[in-house]
Order: C-alpha cells, then structure tokens, then sequence
C-alpha cells in the first residue's frame, strides 16, 4: 500500500496581511494626516473616491450576476415571490422600528435641549435649501417608476441597484422558464459570476488607499473640533445604533439561532471598509459572497442584499427621527404627541421615496422637515457640519441590519445551511471573500 505523503500545514499569515488589519491602519494615518496636515488631508479625497468609483464599477454586474444565476438555478418560482414577501415584511418591520427607537431615544435623552437657537440665524441656508430642493424632487410614485429603466442597457449604465435588480430578477425568471434550453446561457453566466468575483477580489487590494484617502479627507476637511460643539447629537446617534444592533438585531438574531457579534466579527474587513470609505457600497460585492459563503442560498442573497440597499436602511431611520427631534429641542420648538407620530408616518414614505439617492440620510430628513412645517427646515443648517461624521455610523448600521436580514430570511426559508454558517462564524480565522480553495487568502 503506498504511503500518502504529510500534507504541510500552512503557515499562519503576518497580521499585516490581512486586510481588516490593512484597513484599520490606513484609518489611523489618514486620522493623523487630517489632524495634523488638514490641507493634505482634504487634498487627498481622490483616493476615497477613486476607490468606491472601482467598486461602484463591478456592483451591477456582480448584482446582475448573483440574482441571475439564483434564480435561473431554481426550479421554483413561487420560491422567488415568497421570498421577496418575506424580505419586504422585515424590511418595513425593522426599518419602522429604527424609526420609533430614534424617536424614543430623542425624548430620552434630549440631545438638543438648552441650545436656544434662533432659526433666521442660522448660516448655510443656501447649501440647506439645496438639499431641500432635491427632497422635492423625489416622490414615492417617482421613486417607483424610476425603477423601471429606459432601455436594459442603461440600467447598468447609469448604475442604479434597483434598476439592475429589477432587470435581473426578469432575465432570471426568463431563463428558469425557458428551463433546459437556457442550460447553456446559464453555465456562461456562472463563469462570468466567477471572474467578476475574482476581479472583485483584485480590487479589495487597493481597499487601504481608499479608506486611508477618505478618511484623511474627512478629517482634514471638517476637523475634530467640529463635532465637539455638537458633540451630544454625535454620540446619542452613535449609542442609538449601538443599542438597535446590539439589542434589537441582537435579540433578532438571537432568536434565529446565531450571535450578533459573531457576524459582525465575520464581516469586520467589511465594516472598517465601511467606516473608512463612509459608503456602504464600497463593501456590497463582498457582502454578496461572504454571505453565499456562509451557508446562505444564492437566490436569497441576491434578493435581500440589494433590495436591502434601498429599503432596509436602520441606520438612516434612526437618524432621521432623531435628528428631526434634535432640530426641534435646538430651537425651542414644541412638538405633540400627534405631531411626533405624523413626523414618523412622513418618515417612513419619504425614506422610502428618496432611497438610492446620493447623500440620502440628509435629504430624506429634508424631505422629512419639508412636509411636518412645525419643525423649521432652516435648523438643518445645525448639523449640516457633521453630517459627515453621522454618515458613517448610518453606513456600519444600515450594513449590518442587511447581513442580519439575509440570514433571517435564509432561516425562515429553511434554505440556511446550518453547520455552514455555524463553522464559518466559529471559525479563528477567516479566508478572504475572493478567495478560491488552495489560494492565499487576502483578507
């Protein structure tokens, strides 16, 4: 009987080659290049930039891809409408909890009380009413139709998620229904999903630049004494979203059979990609895989996590409420019971009419302030300052809240891979998202 050779185990890889790692040193540098260099600093947005402008270049095919693929390699289709049931009810479930906990908190805490502010004095009324101008034009019919594109190819063109999402979901159901004969399409498909996720992988390299450039930049730009002033607004938001996720997503996750914490340390290259870039689409292509990885059925990732992207929003939820309440308590303005529950039901339409939107968290609150008169909009001005510094805790928040939704709907699907996802949120160390089987890993 010949003997098997030893197979050589691996050595354990340097801390600096992870990318988490990578990341949350580039964070640190770019936090003291704009502190102690703000003009370098700011100089250097091209970098933050240029990196989300890489990743925002694979997202629709990758989406495109996920969701065709999914659906195409099911053989039932009724899967796909339940699963899009199932999705939308957590999404205005949980999306109208963030919204009442932001509310809740604000009453608590009152972050703005005994700031007695006059609202005709406030300055930056004229880059307020900009973003008051793009609320207007947003409607939730607008919303619905722009959905629909112009042409297939100017959905990928112009890059809109719910657009490509929209096309995919019908190419896919196309392909299913055609069944045998599409065999050949769909075997094309999954080797170009391969390649887009290998290039995906490429791109991941250059994520330390990204996060370093964006990072410098905001702080360069704005500086740390800018939060000082309003300094209880920042670190109400940031608890608040503490609290959702770790509390209520906690308890959700819970109940389904995992920890929180366990997927947030599975996705921690992500989140500090996050935290660096201030955009949570820097990171979508590697939620997409990581969540396949980890045991999540193809066709329901590629459902939940896109949508999520436009409805599933906790983050900017929660800042909306309490930054409308902020507002309010700044400038000594009184508001009812009944006018609190209408600034939540006008909430809840306009976060959904404005998704998608560049800088949505701020123009959905204007939007919000726009319909309830009682607060006056020109108290936008307030936090017009540190929007940027919110920005990113409604990112890491917004992001979490859909990485916990794929896995509940998986669940509820009964479609989870249980010793999968258990084993990959167990595990000491994990693989790079990218990674292909036998490969160095990269994360």
């Amino acid at each position: 009987m010949a003997v098997q050779p030893l197979q050589a185990t691996p050595a354990p890889r340097g801390l600096h080659r992870h990318l988490y790692v990578q990341v949350l040193v580039a964070i640190a540098l770019g936090a003291l290049i704009g502190h102690f260099f703000p003009n370098l600093g700011a100089s250097l947005k091209p970098l933050g930039d240029g990196f989300i402008k890489l990743v925002k270049m694979v997202i629709s095919p990758v989406i495109f891809l996920t969701v065709v693929t999914g659906i195409a390699g099911s053989t039932d289709l009724n899967k796909v409408g339940r699963v899009a049931a199932k999705a939308f009810a957590y999404f205005l479930t949980f999306s109208s909890l963030a919204l009442v906990v932001g509310m809740v908190i604000a009453n608590v805490v009152r972050p703005g009380q005994g700031m007695n502010i006059d609202p005709s004095t406030l300055t930056s009324a004229k880059e307020v009413s900009d973003y008051a101008s793009k609320a207007h034009d947003q409607s939730l019919v607008k919303f619905l139709l722009n959905i629909i594109p112009n042409t297939v190819v100017s959905a990928f063109s112009e890059g809109d998620i719910l657009q490509v999402l929209f096309v995919s979901v019908l190419f896919g159901v196309a392909l299913a229904m055609i069944g045998e004969k599409a065999r050949p399409t769909l075997q094309v498909l999954e080797s170009l999903s391969h390649a887009f996720f290998r290039l995906v992988g490429i791109l991941m390299k250059a994520a330390p630049i990204g996060a370093f450039g964006a990072f410098a930049f905001t702080i360069g730009k704005y500086g740390i004494g800018s939060v000082v002033n309003l300094a209880a607004l920042v670190l109400t938001f940031y608890l608040t979203s503490a609290v959702f996720v770790l509390v209520v997503l906690g308890a959700v996750a819970r109940y389904n059979g995992f920890s929180i914490l366990r997927l947030i340390r599975y996705l921690k290259a992500e989140l500090l990609l996050v935290l660096g870039t201030s955009s949570s689409e820097a990171a979508l292509p590697s939620l997409l895989e990581k969540m396949e990885r980890a045991g999540c059925p193809k066709q329901i990732v590629g459902l939940v996590v896109p949508t999520g992207y436009s409805f599933n929003l906790d983050g900017t939820n929660i800042y909306m409420t309490l930054a409308a309440l902020f507002i309010a308590q700044a400038t000594n303005t009184h508001l009812t019971l009944g006018q609190q529950v209408l600034l939540l039901l006008v909430a809840m339409v306009s976060s959904k009419g404005a998704a998608g939107v560049t800088g949505a968290g701020f123009i959905t609150l204007a939007a919000t302030l726009s319909v309830v008169p009682s607060v006056p909009i020109a108290g936008m001005a307030l936090i017009l300052g540190i929007d940027r510094f919110m920005s990113e805790c409604r990112a890491l928040t917004n992001f979490i809240g859909n990485a916990v939704a794929t896995v509940v709907v998986s669940n509820w699907e009964g479609g989870l891979d249980r010793k999968t996802f258990d084993e990959v949120l167990r595990a000491p160390a994990l693989p790079s998202p990218t990674q292909a089987p036998g490969t160095a890993a990269a994360e």
